[in-house]
């Protein structure tokens, strides 16, 4: 389907698209809204008119670029008819937590709100007379075309220009002649009078380039807000794990050795045995989680040295060349961490490799990190590798990555990552 009107117009199967449709609800929609929003301008000025003796009066004149902003509330999701993907808001995408007062203190402030008063001007007095006059009269006659055979067969005489209709099949005969070739025209004529006034709609509504600029940036700081809530929580759970149950299972295993050494040989002392090991197999499993939950080693000594803890755990010779000129914040080093970290336990898992190069630098500023088996391939994201919340993790802080895994081999995964944050 096309995403505007214009592209529908230059295709040979506009007539029997749904766009000449949307070109009348389009337009005949904007009657309405055009009537209602001068009505609501010119009769919210005349009342702050008459009542600015007093504070009220001023109150709601300063009250204005609401009303605008709820217009253009309104028109960005009605030109939805015409524009596919709709109208991007223009509007600043404030902190959740924001009182009312000051979510409209701040509305009311933004150009935005004061180009959609103007553009609810402009449709109450330009748009919507237009709209009527020209959809309006197109709508009529189409459908009194349409009816023609019934009102010729009811026995009323009906008159087309000099053309006088008194039966069913006179009417007929009008409407399959006179029909196709009004549909044509007007269908032309009122997507192109419907798309001109969903450019005004966007050209007014829409968000120009600094606004553009802005709303990502606030994007992305929202990102990395959630990235830096991710990293406190997670470094609060390994702290709860290491100084809370992994001490109490220390203690544990103290006790049921204490125990063993006190025990006389027989079926009470094997199940202290027993236990004994289960507790020290539980306590360096809940290690083993601690250290991938929060590495600190990386905290301590950074990405290389973490990489070479990663790398001494497997099954299998991995190659470690990672240079780096500098550290790099701690986002970014967790995130290329967990990326070699759970490539190396799928090599060991499923590639059956036997060997593997794990390859780290800075280019231009961004952090590249590679890391090639010689097994048999067939990898892939969102397969089942467990890579799937990293390229989440990735995309907040503005990297990629991808897996080239032709079958037979070999598999190569590479990560990018600006090395700063916010880049």
């Amino acid at each position: 389907m096309q995403k505007t009107v214009w592209g529908a117009l230059a295709s040979p199967r506009y007539l029997i698209s749904s766009w000449p449709w949307r070109s009348y609800a389009y337009l005949l929609t904007s009657v309405p809204m055009g009537v209602l929003s001068i009505g609501v301008l010119v009769g919210i000025a005349g009342l702050s008119a008459l009542l600015s003796p007093i504070l009220v009066g001023i109150l709601m004149l300063a009250a204005f670029p609401l009303l605008g902003a709820a217009i253009g509330y309104v028109e960005r999701r009605r030109a939805a008819l015409m524009l596919v993907d709709g109208i991007p808001s223009p509007h600043a995408v404030l902190p959740v937590g924001v009182s009312l007062k000051a979510r409209l203190t701040y509305r009311r402030r933004e150009q935005a709100s004061m180009r959609a008063l103007g553009y609810g001007f402009v449709l109450g007095v330009f748009v919507w007379p237009l709209s009527a006059v020209i959809g309006g009269l197109s709508a009529i006659v189409l459908g009194i075309t349409i009816a023609t055979p019934f009102l010729a067969g009811d026995g009323e005489d009906v008159v087309m220009w000099s053309w006088k209709l008194d039966t069913f099949w006179e009417g007929l005969l009008f409407a399959v002649l006179f029909g196709p070739v009004f549909y044509t025209v007007s269908s032309y004529l009122l997507g192109v009078l419907a798309g001109a006034e969903a450019s005004l709609a966007r050209a007014m509504l829409g968000p120009r380039q600094e606004e553009l600029q802005r709303n990502l940036a606030e994007l992305r700081r929202s990102r990395l807000d959630l990235v830096d809530a991710f990293e406190t929580e997670r470094a609060r759970i390994e702290r709860h794990l290491h100084d809370g149950v992994q001490q109490r299972l220390v203690g544990l295993t103290m006790t049921l050795g204490l125990a063993e050494l006190d025990l006389p040989e027989g079926e009470g002392r094997r199940l202290v045995v027993k236990a004994h090991a289960e507790a020290e197999a539980a306590l360096a499993d809940l290690r083993a989680a601690v250290r991938g939950i929060h590495p600190r080693v990386l905290v301590d000594h950074g990405l290389q040295a973490a990489a070479r803890e990663v790398a001494d755990r497997m099954p299998l010779p991995v190659t470690l060349n990672i240079t780096l000129p500098d550290r790099l914040p701690a986002p970014i080093e967790a995130a290329a961490y967990f990326v070699i970290s759970e490539a190396l336990a799928n090599v060991a898992k499923h590639a059956q490799a036997t060997t593997c190069e794990v390859s780290g630098w800075v280019d231009r500023g961004r952090l590249v990190i590679t890391v090639q088996d010689d097994g048999v391939g067939g990898a892939q994201l969102g397969a089942g590798t467990g890579l799937t919340g990293l390229v989440t993790r990735l995309d907040a802080l503005g990297g990629t990555l991808d897996v080239d895994s032709p079958p037979g081999g070999p598999t190569r995964l590479r990560m990018e990552c600006p090395c700063r944050l916010g880049d």
